[in-house]
């Protein structure tokens, strides 16, 4: 209660001009008490005017008032410094250097609680208050605290400008508008506020909308980061045990080539000793016999000799062959070579698959959709280079220029029988699998067996499909185009029709000997182009492959088809 009406002494007995306890205290004609200094200083400042006001009512006065000292307010303030009133406002309270200071203040300004865009003077919360209180400043318009106040004032003819020129785009006074802008468009300051504020909310609507829209694709990629980080965890994971079953079995069969290696080479050793025995025993038995001879040679006795002689028994036949052939080292040496062959086609084919793999896993892409290609020279960036599997090919097809080129000849190859080769179709597929972004061409020459046309469907037909395509037979299901494991463009003479699942598109473009296939995987997207001096979209898939691709194509006779190489 004590500090509340030490409070209210301390707002009666300040200046309201310098915010301090009166010093010297003087009463002006409208009864507003201020340190004689500072209202000194403040009609100083209106001297040029010719007549001076109140800075608390703005009463006006002319002539300039002679003040004199309050004596009864000079011992008021000095009893109550006695019970230790204090007027100084806080440290807070004053202005800073990064604050807007209050104009009125003098000595140690406060800090600026508003701007007054009339005035055009910034004020604290006690010089504010005729601004809150008195009628004659209710049209002011009070604003946060600024200290670019004088940029609202003309620079040519001191006048706060009201007005904006939308011909130069500025601001500018009542004077400007009849002077040097007239004739231009204007209109109130406040109009086009207006106008801007309206076109400001539109602006703000749309960044955030954009916002909105940024933060959903923001949660999108997290949650594709998500399944990126667990993805790749399970393939390192699932790799780990693929490799750990390799190497399992690899030792498994690393153990049984040893026990068998070991096995043979005990049943060898044990008949080698078997024999060396015997051969043993017979040295023995030749050695015993060489011995009886030698005695019987040895003797004087002619009778004896001849005696002894006939009881002789004869030499059995020998046990060992003279054929033995030593091969120091050499007897399991077809067992390495053997061996040594399953490591180069092990290597051959991890050599293989390792480039496929990181091919696959450079290809991964979690990114936004790249927008695709647009010039040759685009497109060119993803080519890539295209075999033929002869495995696959039908026997009427030929395959030459490195296995890059088709052609039928109307007669059968002796290919050998295997699993992936199209029986009936005169078809072939790539050797490579087709992910990511990839590009290629194909040199597309059509032959003239028009009555093969009208049986086949006619042309040359380029594809794409899965690897599970079936092969045998003439059914819709081995036959481009004709089911949902394929999509083909067959390539006329002057048409192009585009085929899947049996549902048949016609095309419409420049026909051209080169078509070029542009396959965005992971986007789903499928584009055949016509490719002359300018590429022109045939016809674009916007799918989900669920698969690896092949690219293939179809011949008839007299047909050919090269896959280009554009590297």
């Amino acid at each position: 209660m004590e500090q509340q009406e030490n409070h209210l002494d301390r707002e009666r007995f300040s200046c309201w001009i310098c915010v301090d306890l009166l010093k010297d205290p003087v009463t002006t004609v409208c009864g507003h008490s201020y340190c004689k200094s500072c209202i000194n200083t403040h009609w100083d400042k209106e001297e040029e005017r010719g007549s001076y006001s109140c800075p608390q009512c703005r009463q006006t006065f002319t002539p300039r008032p002679v003040l004199e000292t309050s004596t009864m307010l000079a011992d008021s303030l000095e009893e109550l410094k006695k019970t230790g009133l204090q007027a100084a406002p806080a440290d807070h309270c004053y202005a800073g250097p990064d604050d807007v200071a209050c104009d009125v203040c003098t000595g140690r300004k406060l800090k600026a609680l508003k701007s007054c865009l009339v005035c055009l003077a910034s004020y604290c919360e006690k010089h504010l208050q005729p601004h809150l209180q008195s009628a004659a400043f209710k049209k002011h318009k009070l604003v946060e605290p600024s200290e670019k106040l004088q940029e609202n004032i003309c620079s040519r003819h001191y006048e706060v400008m009201k007005l904006f020129c939308r011909t130069d785009q500025q601001c500018i006074c009542y004077l400007c508008s009849v002077e040097e802008h007239k004739d231009h468009d204007t209109v109130s300051a406040a109009a086009e506020r207006t106008e801007r504020q309206r076109e400001l909310g539109l602006r703000r609507q749309t960044i955030q909308q954009r916002v909105q829209d940024t933060e959903k694709d923001v949660k999108l990629l997290q949650q594709e980061e998500e399944a990126v980080n667990g993805s790749a965890d399970k393939a390192v994971e699932d790799s780990e045990e693929i490799f750990t079953e390799m190497i399992r079995l690899l030792e498994k069969r690393s153990s049984d080539v040893e026990q068998q290696i070991r096995s043979q080479q005990d049943t060898e050793v044990s008949r080698v000793r078997e024999l060396q025995e015997r051969l043993e025993q017979e040295i023995t038995e030749l050695k015993r016999k060489d011995q009886e001879l030698k005695q019987l040679s040895d003797t004087e006795d002619h009778n004896q000799f001849l005696h002894n002689y006939p009881s002789l028994s004869p030499l059995s036949g020998s046990t060992h062959s003279s054929s033995i052939t030593i091969r120091p080292l050499r007897y399991f040496e077809d067992v390495t070579a053997a061996v040594s062959q399953v490591r180069g086609r092990l290597q051959d084919i991890l050599s293989e698959t390792e480039t496929q793999i990181l091919q696959i896993v450079s290809q991964v892409d979690v990114l936004l959709r790249q927008p695709e290609p647009e010039t040759r020279a685009d497109f060119l960036k993803y080519s890539q280079e295209i075999t033929l599997d002869p495995n696959t090919a039908n026997r009427y097809l030929l395959l030459s220029e490195g296995n890059r080129k088709v052609t039928d000849m109307n007669d059968e190859h002796s290919y050998s029988d295997h699993p992936d080769r199209f029986t009936d179709y005169y078809q072939v597929l790539s050797r490579e699998s087709l992910t990511g972004r990839c590009y290629w061409e194909v040199e597309v020459k059509v032959g003239v067996w028009e009555w093969m046309e009208e049986v086949e469907g006619g042309g040359v037909c380029v594809a794409v499909t899965y690897k599970n395509i079936s092969r045998a037979g003439n059914s819709d299901e081995s036959r481009f185009g004709s089911n949902d494991k394929s999509w083909s463009l067959d390539c006329d003479v002057n048409s192009y029709i585009f085929s899947y699942n049996s549902i048949e598109t016609p095309v419409s473009g420049p026909v051209s000997s080169r078509v070029g296939v542009y396959l965005d995987h992971s986007a789903g997207v499928l584009s055949f182009y016509s490719v002359s001096d300018t590429m022109t979209l045939l016809h674009r898939v916007q799918t989900t492959f669920t698969q690896p691709l092949y690219a293939g194509v179809k011949v008839l006779p007299g047909d050919t088809a090269e896959f280009c190489k554009l590297k």
